[in-house]
């Protein structure tokens, strides 16, 4: 398939101090891995000649002066846009620090632009440090809603973990585990439970069916180990069941978090709406 019918997809080296540029050298040295996207590297060209250095493993790419220039290209290689964001006397591995996270945002940031300006199709990105970007002038508790203010997304938004045929979404994610109760609300989780149920129509499954986890141990016990999922998470479920939908009945819940994952497996459920982080995470 030549370039120019491949979505583009930009890959950036992620915190200069971390792993990102050894993981990407490896990634891009697999034949299979460039041969559905037309790729382009967004780095600084100290950092992905060292992160080939210690890969050892050297990746032909081809040079180009502009994410504009990337669509149209012949060549079969990966192309390489090198910026300058940080030197490398700045840069101690393993530590999060401000001139890190400063690299990583500059690179997002244009990367995001060329995506409004459709110049890509896709940004992917190697490991980040949320303590360096904050350092650096991150003014938000993560990347994704600093994604998000940046593309001026309206409306609820919340990362996906996918395995397989099986997908996560979040009602909270990188918040202090004592703050997430607050974060739950009947809105929020109808919004959550929307969001991954339509994006799994848009991705091609004909009927998902969408689980609501619960937040306390044991789904609350009946309310002795807290409240939320009578108070607050059942309500929404219902509210959610009441509307009409594309499929038939496709929400259902509140399930205990840890058992409602063996369901899923066994392929009862395409999607779980989870209440935190780790609730989504761990069990992916």
């Amino acid at each position: 398939m030549p370039h120019s019918d491949k979505p583009v997809v930009a890959l950036t080296l992620g915190d200069p101090a971390g792993i990102g540029a050894e993981l990407i050298a490896r990634l891009l040295a697999k034949p299979e891995a460039i041969e559905r996207a037309n790729i382009v590297l967004v780095g600084d060209r100290w950092l992905w000649e060292e992160g080939q250095r210690i890969a050892g493993l050297p990746v032909a790419t081809e040079a180009i002066d502009s994410l504009a220039a990337v669509r149209g290209r012949a060549g079969s290689a990966p192309a390489f846009l090198a910026v300058e964001t940080v030197a490398p006397a700045e840069v101690h591995r393993s530590r999060a620090e401000a001139p890190g996270g400063r690299s990583v945002l500059q690179v997002l940031d244009r990367c995001m632009d060329a995506a409004l300006a459709g110049d890509i199709d896709a940004i992917c990105f190697a490991p980040l440090n949320k303590q360096a970007m904050k350092l650096g002038g991150l003014r938000h508790e993560d990347e994704l809603h600093h994604f998000a203010e940046h593309l001026g997304v309206q409306g609820y938004f919340c990362e996906f973990n996918t395995l397989g045929e099986l997908w996560t979404s979040r009602i909270s994610s990188h918040v202090p585990l004592k703050d997430v109760a607050r974060y739950l609300s009947q809105e929020r989780i109808a919004q959550a439970a929307e969001l991954i149920y339509r994006a799994l129509l848009a991705s091609g499954m004909p009927a998902p069916k969408v689980a609501i986890a619960g937040f306390n141990p044991h789904n609350g016990d009946g309310g002795t180990c807290g409240r939320e999922e009578i108070d607050v998470i059942a309500p929404a479920v219902a509210a959610l069941q009441a509307r009409d939908w594309p499929t038939e009945a496709p929400f259902h819940g509140p399930f205990p978090a840890d058992t409602i994952f063996l369901k899923a497996q066994a392929g009862e459920y395409q999607a779980i709406v989870t209440m935190y982080h780790d609730q989504g995470q761990i069990a992916i």
